[in-house]
């Protein structure tokens, strides 16, 4: 296949990931505008990082169903997995919301009290009916990928931003609070985003057409599911982890503000390659070689694009002028962003194996990794908060650094897999009459 090709299925999928990312940007900018911007930042950062991780679960769902829903019959199975599975991840989200419950579980967590507590619990309330509709906006996604109609992705999601920012514009001129504005924004954007993805399904989908006779099991989706909602998941956690032991600090809230501005602003091009899981899931299988090389023209491109914005005063332009962000959290943002450069080349070599799991459909690898970039994350934070050395700087390498842990595990995770199995396959088992002898 031609790069023409892969370049016509990705470029609406780069873009979608451009506009999901434009969503949290102008939610930060819409904080910025109120009194006291760096508590509402930190306080919309702690909440949608103990929010994230029930909905995060279900990141990988459009792989999922593109990989496995090859009938209407299968299709039908991993819709009635997707309902299931969102139902039972909105229950601890609704009852973190709970005063009784949520109260002592946050305040303990990230160390806060007041009504910058209630204020998350408030977020969670708010935002839990949100798990249900992503999820199905994600599995229709999957259904309008697997049909290489990637261009009605990108129009759904530029709907779901321009929905964001006109309810962001009536909250605030209407002088509405910071979280009821933000939850009715991302409530209003999500129904009417999957209203509109399901009619473009119902109307142009048929998995019939791969006439794959294989039936698929329960057992089946669960074994490709488990490790790719472990990695989102684990993802999800990464910061929230990260924002505990900065709640520990001096002043947090600046630092967790600008940890919250800055690593969103990264995502743009951390989420430009990850849209290549989608490209892997499509045509992996059939042209692994011409998926490879498009992967790495691509990856050159965001890391230079990267470099040019955050070295050159296009950063300033953006945070300061674009997003509001003032003073303090202005400059420790930019600071954030210099040590996330190496992130995107990071990202795409993750991606790749990422890739190889899902098209195999042996996902185990991207869990385990997962779970070791948290325990590295963990790890560095715990020291470097033991010595005094935990400030947004350190905090953009520790992620930097959870990534590079995740990346060696997955890279490794087969060759060792193997190489264990072979060696205990040589010891000198005794067999089932000896161990009776003995």
């Amino acid at each position: 296949m031609t790069s023409h090709r892969y370049w016509t299925f990705y470029w609406p999928l780069a873009l979608t990931g451009i506009v999901t990312i434009l969503a949290q940007q102008i939610q930060n900018a819409a904080l910025a505008r109120y009194p006291d911007p760096a508590r509402e930042l930190a306080t919309f950062a702690l909440a949608t990082g103990a929010f994230h991780l029930f909905d995060a679960a279900l990141i990988f769902l459009p792989q999922l169903v593109n990989v496995l829903a090859r009938s209407q019959a299968a299709a039908r199975k991993c819709l009635r997995f997707t309902l299931i599975t969102c139902g039972i991840m909105t229950v601890p989200a609704v009852v973190l919301a709970v005063p009784s419950i949520g109260g002592p579980v946050l305040g303990a967590w990230f160390h806060i009290e007041g009504e910058m507590l209630r204020s998350v619990m408030l977020y969670m309330a708010l935002l839990s009916p949100n798990i249900v509709m992503l999820g199905l906006r994600h599995y229709y996604t999957g259904l309008i990928v697997q049909n290489q109609r990637t261009g009605i992705i990108t129009a759904m999601n530029t709907t779901f931003l321009l929905l964001i920012c006109i309810v962001l514009v009536i909250g605030r001129y209407a002088g509405w609070g910071a979280v009821p504005t933000l939850a009715l924004a991302q409530l209003v954007a999500s129904t009417v985003t999957l209203a509109a993805l399901w009619r473009v399904a119902k109307r142009t989908c048929n998995p019939d057409r791969f006439n794959d006779p294989t039936p698929l099991t329960t057992r089946m989706i669960l074994d490709f599911f488990w490790p790719v909602a472990l990695t989102s998941v684990m993802f999800s956690l990464s910061r929230p982890i990260l924002y505990s032991f900065l709640g520990r600090t001096p002043n947090p809230a600046p630092v967790i503000a600008a940890m919250r501005v800055g690593f969103d602003f990264a995502m743009i091009f951390h989420n430009l390659l990850n849209q290549f899981r989608h490209l892997f899931a499509t045509f992996g299988k059939e042209d692994l070689a011409g998926v490879r090389r498009f992967m790495i023209q691509v990856t050159g491109g965001v890391v230079a694009g990267m470099l040019v914005v955050v070295v050159t005063p296009l950063s300033a332009l953006v945070l300061r002028d674009l997003i509001g962000v003032q003073g303090e959290v202005l400059v420790m943002s930019r600071q954030v962003l210099m040590v996330m450069c190496v992130l995107p080349a990071m990202v795409a070599f993750r991606n790749y194996f990422h890739g190889l799991a899902m098209v195999d459909r042996q996902t185990g690898p991207m869990g385990a990794g997962a779970v070791m970039r948290n325990v590295a994350t963990y790890g560095v934070s715990a020291a470097l908060l033991a010595i005094g050395g935990l400030n947004h700087v350190t905090g953009a390498a520790i992620l930097v650094a959870g990534f590079l842990a995740e990346t060696l595990v997955v890279i490794f995770w087969h060759p060792v897999i193997r190489r264990t199995r072979a060696f205990l396959a040589d010891l000198p088992w005794p067999t089932a009459g000896e161990a009776d002898d003995e």
